[in-house]
């Protein structure tokens, strides 16, 4: 079967569907990744078809970066900056893919694929939605932290009913941002839709949660397609998984290191945070890892003393096990790995799903979280020091860790994407 699987993001957003691309190639199937153009170098090298779709970002600006992960207005500008403006060309760009080669079997799309309903809907194909986070629902009864309004996420255990309160409330701040989606629904003859931020962009016939039951569980209003897979595990470089020389030899070379990290994303708007990273690990006496990606302004100012190591990329499945800890942005990407490694975590949250990302793992017990406005070395160097010495961050982590070892989200998000192709209708 001919899968198209789409979605826009960062890598934390493309490396499930690579994760899922490479499992149903070895199944027989012949998927096709469509996502902007800055991707192709990191999916053509794996011997996956690639399809540009618009609009296409450069992934090096970082002006641009820091305007979308603007913990206020990151999600807003996201949407009609960015993504709601282009609806029309990625709809003409999608449209086109699908129809190609006498037609795709199936379409996955991602929650931001706002154009890929409506290719649904006007070709008929066969149509399953995935969201990574359970912040994508927007549950009354689990209510999620909101980027701008994290002050109703704190009183929601206090109000009853305060989680349809949050639900109600997001649907009147973005009441208006869709208005292009429902003009481009109008033109090609579809009928008026739910929401496209909410309902719309689930599919009634599979909406794959690719995350683990760790990190939210099925409540009462979620689609009542929606599946729990499990995380699906992909950090590769276009296939390179190694870990560099320099960095394999530090972790040999002494105790297990707090690792520093800002995903694929953030990382191009760190500010101070690798400065204020490395002067915490140093007045805490640990060794650190300081993975500070391609942008100049993010190498250390002054030597920095042997017991911190300062690498661009490493992939996360090689070096989080051999942590103590990792401090990082709360992307679920991010997350999902420590999680996997077992080891407890410091997030700083920017935007979009991080913040409430954090809370949950600060539910969970396997973490702490501090404010990007907080974090300096010494707060820091204080949370740190407490994920270390108290013992019950470690053991749950580490429970946890083996609760995920349990879990298959590649075979079972394929599993049931099989099924979906198995019926006879679209």
């Amino acid at each position: 079967m001919r899968i198209v699987l789409t979605t826009f993001g960062t890598l934390g957003d493309v490396h499930p569907l690579i994760a899922l691309s490479l499992e149903l190639m070895r199944r027989g199937h012949t998927p096709v990744i469509a996502v902007p153009e800055m991707f192709r170098p990191k999916v053509e090298p794996l011997g996956i078809a690639f399809r540009p779709i618009r609009p296409s970002l450069d992934p090096e600006d970082s002006a641009l970066v820091a305007m979308l992960m603007d913990i206020r207005k990151g999600t807003e500008d996201t949407l009609r900056k960015i993504l709601f403006p282009a609806i029309r060309a990625t709809y003409d760009d999608l449209l086109a893919i699908v129809q190609e080669d006498g037609g795709a079997d199936l379409l996955l799309t991602g929650e931001l694929v706002y154009a890929g309903p409506l290719v649904a809907a006007k070709t008929g194909v066969r149509w399953a939605s995935y969201v990574l986070a359970p912040l994508s629902y927007f549950s009354a009864y689990d209510a999620p932290v909101l980027p701008p309004y994290p002050l109703l996420a704190r009183i929601e255990g206090a109000v009853p009913g305060m989680g349809k309160i949050v639900a109600r409330f997001a649907r009147l701040v973005t009441r208006s941002w869709a208005e292009p989606v429902h003009r481009l629904r109008a033109e090609l003859s579809l009928p008026p839709c739910e929401s496209p931020i909410f309902e719309g962009k689930h599919s009634p016939q599979l909406a794959l949660a690719i995350f683990s039951s760790v990190l939210g569980k099925p409540q009462p209003d979620w689609p009542a397609s929606a599946l729990v897979t499990g995380f699906a595990f992909y950090d590769g470089d276009a296939g390179k998984q190694d870990l560099p020389s320099a960095l394999e030899a530090f972790l040999a070379a002494g105790p297990p290191p707090v690792v520093f990290t800002l995903g694929s994303a953030a990382v191009l708007n760190a500010g101070s945070f690798y400065r204020e990273s490395a002067q915490a690990a140093e007045s805490l006496g640990v060794r650190a890892v300081l993975l500070v990606g391609t942008d100049k302004r993010n190498l250390p100012e002054k030597d920095l003393p042997p017991s911190i190591c300062v690498a661009q990329y490493a992939p996360y499945s090689k070096l989080f096990p051999g942590a103590s800890a990792v401090v990082h942005q709360g992307g679920v990407g991010t997350t999902a790995q420590t999680l996997r490694a077992g080891r407890p975590m410091l997030v700083m949250p920017y935007s979009h799903d991080q913040p409430d990302n954090a809370r949950r793992m600060q539910r969970l017990g396997v973490a702490r979280v501090l404010r990007r406005q907080d974090y300096t070395a010494k707060n820091a160097a204080r949370e740190i020091a407490r994920l270390l010495s108290d013992p019950r961050y470690a053991e749950k982590a580490q429970a946890v860790g083996v609760q995920l070892a349990q879990e298959d989200g590649v075979k079972t998000a394929c599993d049931a994407m099989e099924r979906l192709l198995a019926t006879s209708q679209p």
